[in-house]
């Protein structure tokens, strides 16, 4: 059943509308590479997302485990501002990619029905640094 609202994490304010753009996925997910708008119904998710594009990440990666299990890691920095932005938007122009996943994608522009400003430091325990072996 699709979500009346789905949700979008950014490390950046976007005035107006979310526009369309190639996402940057490295495992070759063809749904991960349409050009569009991505969102989620996992409102952890998307903030978890917004963390991750904040300034000063260079390497992450999220995975979803179940309802709601969600592993993040940033392999690479660490953030390097203050807050992120979480975005509410209409779930109308959205399709779920691939179906049964927590992912959706707009092929068309979004006006965001509401934006949080959230502060990094209370939710970047959420966020995990990879596990160094010693040699």
């Amino acid at each position: 059943m699709k979500p009346k609202y789905v949700y979008h994490g950014s490390g950046i304010k976007i005035e107006g509308a979310l526009v369309p753009r190639k996402a940057n996925d490295l495992t070759g997910d063809p749904y991960g590479s349409l050009k569009g708008v991505y969102a989620t119904h996992l409102r952890k998710w998307a903030m978890i997302m917004g963390i991750l594009s904040c300034k000063g990440v260079k390497s992450s990666s999220t995975h979803v485990k179940g309802k709601r299990k969600i592993d993040a890691i940033i392999h690479s920095g660490w953030p390097k501002q203050d807050y992120f932005y979480l975005y509410t938007l209409s779930s109308k122009t959205f399709k779920e990619k691939p179906k049964g996943s927590a992912q959706w994608v707009s092929l068309k522009a979004v006006k965001p029905k509401k934006i949080e400003k959230l502060l990094v430091k209370n939710y970047i325990h959420w966020i995990k640094k990879p596990i160094r072996k010693k040699k």
